[in-house]
């Protein structure tokens, strides 16, 4: 593919507690995921008034419409973690009926508002935020996992194309599985050591989370934009690596904001003139606290946006998009 122009991708890792009952209880954080239900309708708005295009990769647990099609939707063969901190099925007893009952758990009634949305990717992020590089688990429990995400999304009319691993762990032996259920792309990280995610405990490592946390500010590990022609296509499966995660508004370090939307703006710009790919991603939940101000910076860079693609034809597309403009060029 001889690219005319360069591309702006938006990911979002929708997975509502699901995604971090490993490292919070809902007490801590009950504000922000209780305002997903805010903020999803407001970014679509958003969205749709600059012409941008989402992927939403959502955890199969979500589409569950009641506990008995969560429980009828488990796959035979569920992940053996060695540290069952990672295990989400021990939560089962204790989630609710349904979406109106257990907001945490559930959230069909935000896909089917992505999904009523034409122009926005639903993708998946597995079935149990399935974290494909801990010890323990096996290629045939995530091959079990993946299908049952794939199941629950068609008994939705939703067909996947893309992936987002939990964690952003890649492990590129099982990229065949993913190829297998008619995945054509993944999110991969940005190739600086401190986005490695292979060793999860130096990942965690307070070294790592301090130099990432300086990243959003100052550019210490570059644009990560990336040449279409140079997009990996690993087993089939195209790489659509991330630029930069996309940090939610912090209070304490407010007087730092400018800086930190300039540097995305200025890797946007990058980006456009050199006909490359710039791809940022957050959670849903990450915008709920600070909604204004989130949501301010976020048409900030939107806004950008337009501004490229009037000047350099820079071009808005979800992951599933730009994999099939790749694929078939």
């Amino acid at each position: 593919m001889s690219p005319t122009n360069g591309y702006f991708i938006v990911s979002l890792d929708f997975e509502l507690f699901w995604g971090l009952f490993d490292v919070k209880k809902i007490s801590d954080y009950e504000k922000n995921l209780l305002n997903v239900r805010k903020v999803i309708p407001r970014l679509l708005d958003l969205a749709d008034s600059y012409d941008v295009k989402l992927s939403f990769a959502a955890i199969g647990f979500l589409f569950a419409k009641n506990k008995e099609e969560l429980l009828d939707s488990f796959p035979d063969l569920k992940p053996t973690y060695e540290n069952s901190t990672f295990n989400p099925y021990k939560l089962i007893d204790n989630v609710g009926k349904n979406e109106e009952d257990d907001p945490f758990h559930y959230a069909n009634s935000l896909i089917k508002l992505i999904q009523a949305r034409e122009s926005h990717e639903i993708a998946s992020h597995t079935f149990s935020h399935y974290y494909v590089n801990e010890s323990g688990q096996t290629l045939e429990q995530f091959d079990a996992d993946l299908k049952a995400a794939v199941s629950i999304a068609n008994k939705n009319n939703i067909s996947l194309s893309s992936i987002v691993f939990p964690r952003n762990q890649i492990n590129t032996d099982y990229l065949e599985i993913c190829k297998k259920y008619g995945i054509t792309c993944y999110r991969g990280t940005e190739k600086h050591w401190m986005f490695n995610t292979q060793n999860t405990k130096t990942l965690s490592s307070p070294a790592h989370k301090a130099f990432r946390l300086l990243d959003a500010y100052f550019n210490l590990s570059g644009y990560n934009t990336y040449k279409i022609p140079e997009v990996k296509n690993d087993s089939g499966i195209i790489n659509i690596p991330s630029s930069k995660f996309f940090r939610p508004y912090n209070k304490t370090l407010g007087f730092m904001e400018p800086m930190r939307i300039s540097r995305i703006k200025k890797g946007l710009a990058y980006a456009a003139t050199k006909k490359e790919v710039y791809h940022i991603w957050w959670h849903p939940h990450n915008f709920g606290s600070n909604i204004e101000e989130n949501f301010n910076n976020l048409e900030e860079i939107f806004k950008y946006y337009k501004t490229l693609n009037s000047e350099f034809n820079f071009k808005s597309e979800t992951m599933k998009g730009l994999a099939t403009k790749i694929r078939y060029s």
